[in-house]
């Protein structure tokens, strides 16, 4: 088969840590063809699309990850599975590409759904599961966004569109700078922004779970570096093993439908204590860092799936290139 990786730059790709090269080595190893495709690698002409791609051979070596076999330009005929793995933020390109990608055959999986990707923003969409997520407010009004700080009196606020724990600030009502830190980030309250009240539990770390067709398949604790409140990975936390309780399936068990009607087959959340704080669906990642802890495969369940997808949808296209 022939497997297509929407992606960033190929020499952007973090070996140890990066979910999309062990995707595309997966891939590999499975015995398919496996592309590169840059952001700017997709032509729609006359109602039929097009791919500006380079075939790869991912490898395990960290010094040569890719060996770049050669450029081709490929049809949607030739296609039989898209992975969109750019990493946020969903920008004009974004959007973009989730446009043209709209016009792929039905019959060729898309991992993630395009019209999914961009029905779910990964910090708004959560916040309509109430009884799910933390408190939240999601504004550009100066207003509302104080009266909220001020009713919850601790408080986190981030951007809408940021990715890797960047931008996110530990609010306090009364604090000296509380004031500049909202109008920072909603760029002088003209840019809608996200604060929530502050869940205890984020001491301890967030949970980081990722859904295959709305089925958990696996999980870490991120616990946040000394001097730091953020858990993320990018901003220095660290990775271990988590477990999954009732609470956690509670929450997969009332995503699953939503997700699974969307489109969106593999996903990441976040949970602080009992809260949902985020779903993610553009490029979900710590997938290698899971795989270290269990001494698993994750990748390949992955893999394994896109290719049931594409057998189900009985998809067969040309086998040149």
């Amino acid at each position: 088969m022939k497997f297509l990786f929407l992606m960033d730059p190929l020499e952007g790709i973090k070996f140890n840590t990066d979910t999309t090269f062990m995707l595309m080595l997966a891939s590999h190893n499975k015995g398919h063809k496996t592309y590169y495709l840059p952001k700017d690698g997709i032509s729609l002409i006359d109602g039929k699309l097009y791919f500006h791609v380079t075939r790869v051979t991912p490898q395990a070596i960290e010094h040569k990850p890719f060996i770049i076999e050669h450029s081709a330009r490929l049809s949607q005929d030739d296609v039989h599975a898209v992975f969109v793995r750019p990493d946020p933020p969903f920008d004009g390109r974004y959007l973009m590409n989730t446009w043209l990608l709209d016009h792929l055959p039905k019959h060729v999986p898309v991992v993630n759904n395009p019209a999914g990707v961009r029905a779910v923003n990964e910090k708004v969409w959560a916040a309509q599961f109430k009884n799910l997520a933390p408190p939240t407010v999601i504004s550009s009004n100066k207003h509302d966004l104080l009266a909220f700080i001020a009713e919850h009196k601790n408080t986190i606020a981030k951007p809408t569109d940021a990715f890797g724990g960047r931008s996110v600030f530990h609010v306090e009502a009364g604090h000296a700078n509380t004031h500049v830190i909202l109008e920072t980030l909603s760029q002088g309250y003209h840019e809608t922004i996200i604060v929530q009240k502050y869940v205890p539990e984020a001491k301890n770390g967030d949970k980081r779970i990722l859904l295959l067709n709305g089925e958990i398949l696996g999980a870490i604790l991120r616990v946040h570096g000394e001097g730091d409140h953020r858990n993320n990975l990018y901003a220095g936390g660290t990775a271990l093993a988590a477990t999954i309780n009732e609470r956690d399936r509670h929450i997969v068990d009332i995503l699953k439908p939503h997700l699974r009607a969307l489109g969106l087959y593999f996903v990441g959340i976040d949970i602080l204590g009992d809260r949902l704080i985020e779903v993610n669906v553009t490029s979900p990642t710590c997938l290698q860092e899971m795989d270290r802890l269990y001494n698993a495969r994750l990748e390949e369940k992955v893999i394994d799936f896109v290719e049931k997808l594409v057998e189900l949808w009985g998809h067969v296209p040309n086998s040149k290139n």
